[in-house]
């Protein structure tokens, strides 16, 4: 029923834990590992399962093209009605595949909420991403899952641009949805925001088993002032597609004012650093409230300065 894409890169310390996941769920038909020109011994520790009932495939890119290209590899190869993500660092818990079909005959993107634990000890203490943020199960609209995305300091993280859920492999393809080979920042969230503009159903099921590992070294905690340009612009894209409502439009615009704020504070501190005076100027020019984020985040690091020559 479902095929699970493993995109991995320097993953030889978790590679393992990911495939062993899912490798006996009888739901999950193929794995496809596609290694993305690791440096270490992730596709030696991945080829090792290939004898595994004809279950495993595994691929090697031959240059790091980020998870997208990888992704959209395994998904070209593999022909089970289901697709699903498996972040390489990350592990499914028995049952959830099982949990997840319950709802394949109400949705085309059946997720859940995830678990989080810390790298760090992962047998320890488990967070939800949603919990009692919202009552699941619950079908999530385009808008709804764009304003989850929007960052707000006066409220917990939950964006749902996170999940990872079952993907009906038909509706991708009758759509031709492919993930946007060029982002590596946010590639699930506007993958997922062009399905549900072309009309696809999403359920938010409660957690049924995808345990998130948190790491300060992952891709998202590790962007670039390029990879916030693609997110940002990504959603001018997204505004440009047929019969999305007013509300859909300005979800998207609240989204994308959120991440040029990130974007425009990484370009302020860059400035500053070259001492260049008119790029500096031209961050306090973006649309309202760029101007607003940048000043209090100056003010952040001017008090927490104080606070470290008082110490």
């Amino acid at each position: 029923m479902i095929t699970v894409v493993i995109a991995a890169y320097n993953a030889q310390k978790t590679i393992a834990r990911a495939i062993d996941s899912v490798i006996d769920d009888p739901h999950v038909s193929e794995i496809v590992v596609v290694d993305d020109a690791s440096q270490d011994k992730t596709f030696e520790i991945a080829c090792g399962y290939m004898d595994h009932r004809n279950k495993v495939l595994v691929l090697k890119q031959d240059e790091n093209g980020g998870p997208a290209r990888a992704r959209n590899r395994a998904i070209t190869v593999s022909s089970s009605p289901w697709i699903t993500v498996l972040d390489a660092d990350d592990f499914i818990l028995p049952g959830r595949m099982a949990g997840l079909l319950t709802f394949q005959d109400e949705a085309d993107l059946i997720a859940d909420d995830m678990w989080q634990v810390n790298e760090q000890d992962i047998n320890g203490p488990k967070r939800l991403l949603i919990g009692d943020k919202m009552t699941l199960p619950a079908k999530i609209s385009f808008a709804q899952f764009v304003r989850s995305n929007v960052s707000d300091h006066q409220r917990e993280r939950a964006e749902l641009g996170f999940i990872k859920p079952l993907m009906r492999r038909q509706f991708l393809t009758d759509n031709e949805l492919f993930y946007h080979e060029s982002m590596r920042l946010g590639e699930d969230y506007e993958l997922y925001c062009q399905a549900l503009a072309h009309g696809a159903r999403m359920i938010l099921a409660p957690a049924q088993g995808y345990v998130s590992v948190v790491r300060s070294t992952s891709l998202s905690a590790q962007h670039h002032e390029e990879d916030l340009l693609l997110l940002r612009d990504c959603d001018v894209h997204l505004a440009g597609i047929k019969n999305l409502s007013s509300e859909d439009k300005n979800a998207l615009w609240q989204h994308y004012k959120s991440v040029d704020c990130r974007l425009q504070w990484r370009l302020l501190i860059n400035a500053v650093k070259q001492r260049h005076v008119v790029a500096a100027v031209k961050t306090f020019l973006r649309p309202w409230p760029v101007a607003k984020f940048l000043v209090q985040q100056l003010l952040i690091q001017f008090y927490q300065r104080l606070l470290k020559k008082s110490l």
